[in-house]
């Protein structure tokens, strides 16, 4: 019986099949919880785990000037380093969709949610080309020798923000 698919869109991509999510400790909840994406913000976890990433989007608060500068006429931008882009081309993503019953909102924009229960996923899609996907939702991917100028700059914008695995960027 597969189960049931109700509420929000929810996924956790993965380099690897999972057929059973357990909960898990973490830094950021002060308990073990299953991790998932929403699916307007699917797009800044379709990338191998360890790539470094500054994703933005126009939010409520953002002005037009910030939209303008940083967003063109994109809805969303991914940005990684050039040096990646061997890695991203033969990464084989899995992306769960998720039964949404026992999730519960941790942080809107950023569309997380997390599960105290372990979770069976109702769905499985294998991505093997990651930037096809990307293009394909929309997003604007754009490949830059070093993330930091962009991580500041974006940083001290109006614009909404998630900068993952900063930590496996080039050095500044």
């Amino acid at each position: 019986m597969k189960p049931e698919l109700i509420g929000p869109s929810l996924f956790h991509v993965s380099e690897g099949a999972i057929g059973r999510f357990e909960p898990r400790a973490t830094e950021f909840v002060g308990e073990p919880v299953v991790w998932a994406v929403d699916e307007r913000r699917l797009h800044n976890y379709l990338l191998p785990r360890d790539c470094p990433r500054v994703t933005f989007y126009a939010g409520p608060a953002t002005t037009v000037g910030d939209a303008e500068r940083f967003l063109g006429a994109s809805p969303a931008v991914v940005a990684v380093e050039s040096a990646w882009l061997e890695r991203i081309r033969a990464c084989v993503l899995y992306c769960h969709r998720l039964p949404s019953r026992t999730f519960e909102c941790l942080d809107e924009g950023a569309g997380y949610f997390v599960s105290r229960d372990a979770v069976v996923p109702a769905r499985v899609e294998v991505i093997t080309d990651v930037v096809a996907e990307l293009l394909a939702r929309g997003v604007e991917l754009r490949f830059l020798p070093s993330l930091w100028h962009l991580h500041d700059a974006v940083a001290a914008s109006s614009l909404r923000f998630s900068m993952i695995r900063m930590r496996n960027a080039a050095p500044r």
